[in-house]
């Protein structure tokens, strides 16, 4: 075949109509082979004829979209200097667009024979390996755009794309676990009923299922195992694997704009799941294992690995850097997404050690046109030291917040000492943030997420029960927060019951309210139970997917999520962009937000620093917002008063002077969940209410105050 020099970029295979150019770097390399894999597994190899500084390149008339391919690197093979080329691996490029097949685990894989880490396998892994597809860059994107919703006027929703569909019943058997089951007109109704403006989906880059978890007959649910970095996983397609699921996928996000929501994507730029110096040789260590990987100082042959998963990316190098940027702007130029959450993003800031928030990544983030525009959103820690870094991020950035989602599970299991933690977690945590002036969009707020326990089983277990997993119930996290109410799991007690779903929407009621950005995880408005599991990484099965039987009997829960959202998005008292000052606005004695004894008296000092203090009232002054709307507009809304009681006795509160308000209507009541399609309850300034037992009232201001 002849191959003619082509060009040194872009990076990867771009065709062109005509043909298709590959370019793949290494430093390392003494000669690569472009590798074209037939249906019948047979390769047929042509050597890259030119070397343009540590790019090779070529271009091949007449190979186009669907066609397989991938490399071999002759070069050192020295694994105690870190030098891992080994030419009889078949290796995917770093920059393949879309990945066929799945690896069948064989010892072919490895770069040495199992049980001698020292020697050096030549056997073939071209029958063992997946291979990169050459894509048509070709798509009809119609009339889509960017819809750059605000940060507070965010609701995001963590979903899995194969979890959510899976047994749905009104989507199609063959669309199911898909990323066309997920632009389903039932999931975007689903969305719309919700309020969600933001789906944020667990790992979609190509990813792999380890041979540890494929010998225990168990499956990388999760997908935090990235060997892709530019390919949709494959394992997500409905309509073929040789290309098409880049198609798929961008139907999908096209879909899910035109009804109003964004698509966030989970990225795994912190390891690949090549491992550690004992793993398979599948992309990056066969080509420029230096380059790719962050190698022990002194003692190369090891990895240096602070993300748990035996290796890390090396973004000290110019080439990772190259590989992650280059990345981030395709799936926000190609393929339309709006925004990343980071894994393990405190990882990526390590130039040598420590975390620094001043290093190439930020900087590179921070001045790229492209990247800088859409949401980014850190997972602020890894398992290294000093690893984590909850409000330790560049401005541009926003946070997982892990401390909001402590607090708030302390907060209404009834831990002693927790409300002065509780109300700097509800306005927006500005302990955390304000210093470098940072605004409340700053915290991603959450309670739950895929990591832990679901909401229906936060509230139903004490203990993890992990047992599925394999590992004698010694993964997962053990502190978790949780309380069972009175029982283990299922029960038939009808008090246990009723609790754990007011204690369900306290939580929501709570995060769809506070400043900052909610964050909801996949189901729990639907009541999905891992029966205990706070750890299914490896569960793909009927234990983590969504239950849409179960569902139909928590609709009540479903539409009491879409009433918060609703008055979310209604009132922007509770998404301002600005912190709660604590004192009086301009032209009135009363101050921007209020904290109140159930008497209506001020909080003390001693009442924050009491640790019985179960109960109190917040009022939040609509007319003390600082925000102004698109037009210089300054910003006016209701006012409310939440009143809220975690003690597990029925309160009385007495409702502020008319200074406060003078008619006070009920808009919510999560001992009252269907109070929306009531008539609403009206108070008059100075009234008394009895609260519920562990519950929340919402009050809003019917008349303005005197």
């Amino acid at each position: 075949m002849h191959i003619w020099p082509g060009s040194p970029y872009p990076l990867g295979s771009t065709f062109d109509g005509g043909g298709t150019n590959f370019a793949i770097f290494s430093e390392v390399a003494e000669r690569i082979e472009l590798c074209l894999v037939h249906d019948d597994g047979t390769e047929e190899r042509v050597v890259l004829p030119e070397r343009n500084g540590l790019i090779w390149h070529g271009y091949l008339p007449r190979v186009g979209p669907g066609q397989r391919y991938g490399y071999r690197v002759h070069g050192p093979y020295d694994p105690h200097a870190g030098l891992r080329c080994n030419p009889s691996k078949l290796l995917l490029d770093p920059y393949a667009k879309a990945i066929d097949g799945e690896y069948r685990w064989n010892e072919a894989l490895f770069s040495y024979r199992f049980g001698d880490p020292d020697s050096y396998n030549d056997q073939d892994s071209g029958p063992y390996a997946m291979t990169s597809v050459v894509v048509s860059p070709y798509f009809d994107w119609q009339d889509d755009r960017p819809l750059r919703i605000p940060y507070n006027e965010t609701v995001v929703y963590e979903a899995h794309v194969r979890g959510m569909t899976m047994r749905h019943p009104d989507i199609p058997k063959d669309v199911r676990g898909t990323y066309a089951g997920l632009a389903h007109p039932v999931m975007i109704d689903h969305f719309r009923e919700l309020g969600v403006t933001a789906v944020e989906l667990m790992p979609v880059h190509q990813f792999v299922h380890d041979s540890t978890l494929d010998d225990k007959g168990l499956r990388n649910y999760w997908g935090y195992n990235t060997i892709g970095f530019f390919a949709p996983h494959n394992g997500y397609a409905c309509f073929g694997t040789r290309g098409e699921q880049v198609a798929e996928f961008k139907s999908m996000v096209r879909a899910l704009h035109r009804a109003g929501v964004e698509v966030i994507l989970d990225v795994v730029y912190n390891h690949t799941a090549e491992g550690n110096h004992l793993g398979p040789t599948l992309s990056f260590r066969g080509i420029d294992n230096h380059a790719y990987y962050r190698l022990v100082d002194g003692d190369p042959m090891y990895y240096f690995d602070t993300t748990g998963t035996g290796n890390s990316l090396n973004v000290r190098h110019h080439e990772s850097l190259r590989l992650l940027m280059d990345s981030l702007r395709y799936w926000v130029t190609e393929m339309h997404v709006d925004g990343f959450r980071f894994d393990l993003a405190s990882s990526l800031a390590r130039e040598f050690h420590a975390v620094d928030r001043l290093s190439a990544f930020f900087d590179l983030v921070n001045q790229d046109p492209v990247v800088s525009q859409v949401k980014l959103i850190a997972e602020p820690w890894d398992v290294g030291d000093g690893g984590y870094q909850v409000g330790g991020f560049p401005p541009l950035w926003t946070e997982w917040n892990g401390r909001y989602r402590d607090t708030v599970r302390d907060f209404w299991r009834g831990e002693p000492a927790s409300l002065g933690e509780f109300a700097a977690r509800f306005t927006g945590s500005s302990d955390l943030y304000e210093a470098d002036n940072r605004r409340p969009i700053a915290s991603i707020n959450f309670v739950t997420a895929h990591d832990g326990f679901t909401l229906e089983d936060l509230v139903s277990y004490n203990e993890k029960h992990n047992e599925a997993n394999g590992e004698d119930n010694r993964d997962g996290e053990s502190h978790n927060r949780s309380w069972n109410h009175g029982a283990e799991g299922p029960t038939e007690d009808v008090q246990v019951h009723a609790l754990r779903e007011r204690q369900k929407r306290n939580i929501l009621t709570t995060l769809l309210l506070s400043q900052g950005v909610p964050m909801i995880a996949h189901g729990d408005e639907l009541g999905r139970t891992q029966q205990g599991n706070n750890n299914v990484y490896c569960q793909d099965n009927e234990l983590s997917w969504v239950d849409w039987e179960r569902a139909r009997e928590h609709e009540v829960l479903t539409e009491f999520v879409g009433c918060l959202t609703a008055l979310r998005a209604k009132h922007p008292i509770f998404r301002r962009q600005r912190f709660f000052q604590g004192r009086p606005i301009q032209g009135s004695s009363m101050d921007d937000i209020a904290w109140l004894r159930p008497d209506g008296a001020y909080m003390t000092d001693e009442d924050w620093q009491r640790p019985q203090t179960r109960s109190l009232a917040i009022y939040l002054n609509g007319q003390g917002i600082p925000d102004r709307d698109h037009l210089g507009v300054r910003i006016v809304d209701d006012s409310f008063l939440l009143l809220i009681n975690t003690h597990h006795q029925q309160v009385q509160f007495t409702l502020p002077g008319e200074e406060y308000g003078r008619i006070w209507e009920t808009a919510v009541d999560t001992a009252d969940p269907l109070l929306a399609n009531t008539r609403r309850r009206t108070q008059k300034a100075g009234a008394r209410m009895r609260i519920q037992a562990r519950s929340m009232v919402v009050l809003r201001c019917a008349v303005p105050p005197s």
